[in-house]
């Protein structure tokens, strides 16, 4: 009977310990961190250039050591500003990530001060394959065709060429999305570029005299590259005139050359003959010939 009232009491222990232990980690699970703060996160995924609610935000726990600089621990202070950059569920809202107090919402919220947003007409060969997608950086390419040369003959001739006229110009948006989370290329009709005034400008005539093209380029490389355009002249090198056929080597015999004998005068012309006669004087006697 005693040994029997023994394991009962054992047995309540233990139960009533495991009981404490289970307690105890439940406490220890849901007790708020030494030093921690509370701070504003997203509650869904939220887009770039959305308008915050406050049903979008929650408050949580966060280390006080590593609170995020300029983070907000009252999601009503959020109410109605507009996100520079998405952020995922979780994700604490800082005000880097915000456009400026009163900023509507939409893609002026993501144009830099000084800046200006332009739309031009792609292809998906233009438009790299629907690889420019927001975020990334392009050069803008011109083909057209240049003022006329004279040529040496009197008339004149238009030349081709194709030149880098935009470098490093951001994409705000194809077609009419902005989310910069997304790699998968996109075929779209439609590329908004951030540019200065001047490059809209320059931008704006360059479509009209031509067609464009996009290049796209690396997203950390800032360095600028000087080329002087591609013409029909330095794009394929001088075609070499065709070397003629090597004329057959014809052997010919040379007769042997011998020594010469000297040379002969040639004979006299023989004397002309006269009819002579002759004459006797006394004593003396001659000849007349005639």
């Amino acid at each position: 009977m005693k040994n029997k009232r023994a394991v009962i009491v054992m047995a309540l222990a233990v139960v009533f310990g495991l009981g404490a232990v289970a307690l105890a980690a439940q406490w220890l699970l849901h007790a708020p961190a030494s030093g921690a703060g509370r701070i504003a996160v997203a509650m869904v995924d939220i887009d770039i250039g959305q308008r915050l609610a406050p049903e979008m935000l929650k408050l949580v726990d966060w280390p006080a050591d590593s609170v995020p600089k300029g983070a907000f621990n009252d999601p009503q202070k959020l109410s109605g500003r507009v996100m520079r950059t998405s952020v995922q569920a979780g994700e604490p809202v800082s005000e880097s990530k915000l456009a400026p107090a009163g900023t509507l919402g939409g893609l002026s919220a993501l144009i830099t001060a000084g800046k200006r947003a332009i739309t031009v007409r792609v292809n998906d060969v233009i438009g790299v394959a629907g690889f420019a997608l927001p975020g990334n950086y392009v050069d803008i390419i011109v083909s057209t065709e240049t003022e006329p040369q004279p040529q040496s003959q009197g008339g004149q001739r238009e030349q081709s060429i194709s030149k880098i006229v935009l470098e490093r110009i951001l994409v705000l948006a194809v077609a009419q999305e902005v989310n910069r989370d997304e790699t998968k290329p996109k075929v779209v009709n439609a590329v908004t570029l951030e540019v200065t005034p001047e490059q809209a400008e320059k931008l704006d005539l360059a479509r009209s005299v031509g067609s464009l093209s996009l290049a796209l380029r690396n997203q950390v490389d800032p360095a600028a590259s000087a080329t002087a355009g591609a013409t029909k002249q330095n794009l394929l090198p001088p075609l070499a005139a065709p070397a003629s056929p090597a004329a057959p080597v014809r052997r010919v015999a040379l007769p042997v050359s011998r020594p010469r004998p000297p040379a002969q005068r040639p004979p006299a012309p023989p004397a002309p003959r006269h009819d002579c006669v002759g004459v006797i004087n006394g004593l003396h006697s001659s000849q007349e010939c005639f």
